[in-house]
């Protein structure tokens, strides 16, 4: 793959946005005066500017009528520094989901929550009721730092969990907009009085250094224009990789002592997973080590790598305005050098580490302290009730009956921590009433381990479908996996509607891209562990070729591979063209050894739906029901057409 650089960036001029954010006194205009106007949408330039308050702009693209103005609507995401929700909070969004949402939340890939289907005239209560109920959405997006990641579980006997909590709502408070703009609009000039910030990240946000912060301004450490880029950032413990610490801007690593005792953090830099299809000068990329920062010095260190960024980063073509670039272009040893040159000294190296894994935390675990907590999968993150699912009602009842605080995961599910062991049985009741599966081993593995972006109908940049069509595809690729003899296999599969990769599908062990309508950019070889990129295999995979085409594939696997090696494993070790050469002379299987071909119809919604009810009520899959539904169908025509009554 090309990754070249565009031409010099000062040779260019900055992207519009950037006179946007210039023009818009700390992003207050246009979005102050057209909040009070009575329309169903903001101007081009005020959608930029939403971006920074929380919220995107949307339409709902299944409504569309030529001629017709757009169903728009908003999409409102809240910010969680390390996925922590108070009760209180959530009751308020389970709440607003219904009385100004679709009814539904959804739990983001960075440990938020978003809420779709908000109308203009709405957007002002839902924000102002967010905030006074221990919420924000400011900064959660935009060119901005976004939501601080950690690792969800709530471990209270394992310090370093500790540590990665505090220091994960810290560097949120350090990096968090200083403008007056969000409290001005959305609460007429009222700021709600939370915890009083800690002196030590009000003294960094002030602390000079050699360049970092800029004075006399009301953003001290952004400035007028912000950042060129969304700057995401994570804090992690040694081996967990809960948070895919691999595809962030910037990740902090804990380490301590022996006992216990925090010293300092591990640093890496330059994450990336955003492309454009076409465009081989965008690519995903993977998080380089820089350095090893003593405790005292992190907030003077995280400060020193978003002024580089700030400064250095590429504000002319915003497809290539990420710190993924900037230390791509430059190399690490340089980005190093400018960051000691912010930081005022010479930073120390890199400590080893341990191996990364992957974990979700589902199911029942103690939590060190004598109490529990509960790990619920949802799949691709979306709160509803829907047929003997009812899985909002559910959780809003235990949280009403028990007070207990939350936190998203990276992976979309939601665990509640601080569980009473006496209040467990209770809380599995209410599960069990309704159809909630709290044990892990009984979820389908595929269905487990799969992400999805929201996609159409709503996203904006979505080509297809992503969150609608993947229980499908991951049924389509089980029975595959069932007809070669491969019932215990699983792997992490993510998808997504277009290339911005919101589900993080490079790195998973086959991945999805939305390319065309109805059709997919395939990558293989990611890591179980989400620590190894994947590579892109095929550009445009239609969704009806999906069995013919991952057939020779997976036989390949079963043939080739060496004992216990995972999927992704496999095709990074045997390499593409051993992958294709095979599938080349591939012989799909006979109706005789099971391989029988295999057709697509299109289902309405709701029929898919009730179908789909049908399928969890009755323990049978979805094309057997079909079938038999046909068949009684075709049996009642044949018998019609042989009546004597039919003329």
């Amino acid at each position: 793959m090309v990754k070249s650089a565009p031409p010099p960036i000062a040779s260019r001029k900055p992207s519009k946005v950037e006179g946007i954010k210039e023009n818009s006194n700390f992003l207050r205009e246009p979005v102050a005066t057209e909040i009070l106007q009575d329309t169903t949408h903001f101007s081009e330039d005020s959608v930029q500017l939403l971006k920074f308050h929380g919220s995107y702009q949307q339409d709902n693209r299944d409504n569309r009528v030529k001629g017709q103005e757009k169903d728009y609507q908003f999409m409102l995401r809240t910010k969680n520094p390390g996925g922590f929700v108070p009760p209180q909070l959530y009751l308020s969004l389970d709440k607003l989901a219904d009385e100004y949402g679709n009814h539904t939340l959804r739990v983001t890939t960075r440990q938020g929550f978003q809420l779709h289907g908000i109308l203009k005239k709405n957007l002002k209560t839902a924000i102002a009721t967010i905030v006074k109920n221990l919420g924000s959405t400011l900064g959660a997006c935009g060119d901005i730092n976004r939501n601080v990641m950690a690792p969800p579980v709530p471990f209270k006997n394992r310090p370093e969990y500790g540590y990665a909590w505090e220091y994960a709502h810290n560097i949120a408070d350090l990096l968090s907009p200083q403008t007056g703009a969000y409290y001005e609009i959305w609460l007429d000039g009222e700021k709600v009085i939370s915890a009083g910030e800690n002196p030590e990240v009000k003294a960094a946000r002030q602390r000079n250094g050699n360049g970092t912060i800029i004075h006399d301004n009301e953003e001290p450490i952004y400035g007028t224009h912000y950042m060129p880029r969304k700057f995401k950032v994570c804090v992690t413990v040694p081996g967990d990789n809960s948070i895919d610490l691999y595809s962030q801007d910037l990740t902090l690593v804990v380490i301590t002592d022996k006992k216990g005792k925090l010293e300092g953090f591990n640093i890496f830099a330059g994450g990336g997973l955003g492309r454009t299809h076409g465009k081989e000068e965008t690519f995903a990329r993977l998080a380089d080590p820089i350095c090893y920062v003593a405790k005292d010095d992190v907030y003077d260190l995280v400060k020193a790598i978003v002024a580089t960024q700030r400064d250095y980063g590429d504000r002319t073509d915003r497809r290539h305005a990420r710190l993924k670039y900037l230390i791509n272009d430059w190399g690490v040893d340089k980005f190093r050098a400018k960051v000691e040159e912010y930081f005022g000294k010479t930073v120390a190296p890199f400590q080893p580490l341990p191996e990364f894994k992957y974990q979700d935390f589902l199911g029942w675990h103690e939590q060190g302290d004598g109490k529990l907590f509960l790990g619920i999968s949802i799949d691709n993150g979306r709160i509803k009730d829907e047929g003997s699912l009812q899985l909002k009602t559910a959780l809003r009842e235990i949280v009403e009956q028990f007070n207990l605080p939350i936190r998203l995961t990276p992976h979309q599910n939601l665990i509640f921590a601080d569980v009473e062991p006496d209040n467990k049985q209770a809380i599995q009741e209410i599960l069990d009433r309704y159809g909630v599966v709290s044990d892990p081993s009984q979820i389908e593995p595929l269905v487990r381990f799969a992400m999805a972006c929201p996609a159409l109908p709503t996203c904006g940049l979505a080509i297809t479908e992503s969150e609608r069509a993947i229980p499908g595809i991951l049924e389509r690729i089980r029975a595959l996996l069932n007809k070669l003899g491969l019932q215990k296999e699983h792997f992490v599969v993510r998808m997504t509607g277009c290339p911005n990769g919101c589900a993080r599908p490079y790195m998973a062990e086959l991945g999805l891209v939305g390319s065309a309508p109805e059709s997919y950019q395939l990558w293989l070889g990611g890591s179980p562990d989400q620590t190894r990129l994947a590579q892109p295999y095929i550009d445009k995979l239609h969704h009806n070729d999906l069995e013919s085409f991952l057939e020779p594939i997976f036989v390949f696997f079963k043939k080739s591979r060496k004992s216990k090696e995972r999927f992704g494993d496999f095709c990074d070790r045997i390499t593409f063209d051993a992958i294709r050469e095979f599938a080349a002379t591939y012989e799909p299987q006979t109706a005789n050894g099971g391989g029988k071909s295999r057709h697509r119809v299109n289902l309405k919604d709701e029929v898919y739906m009730k179908l789909k009810e049908a399928s969890v009520r009755e323990g049978k899959p979805m094309t057997e029901l079909v079938n038999d539904a046909l068949e009684v169908y075709f049996q009642n025509l044949s018998e019609v057409a042989t009546s004597p009554d039919v003329p």
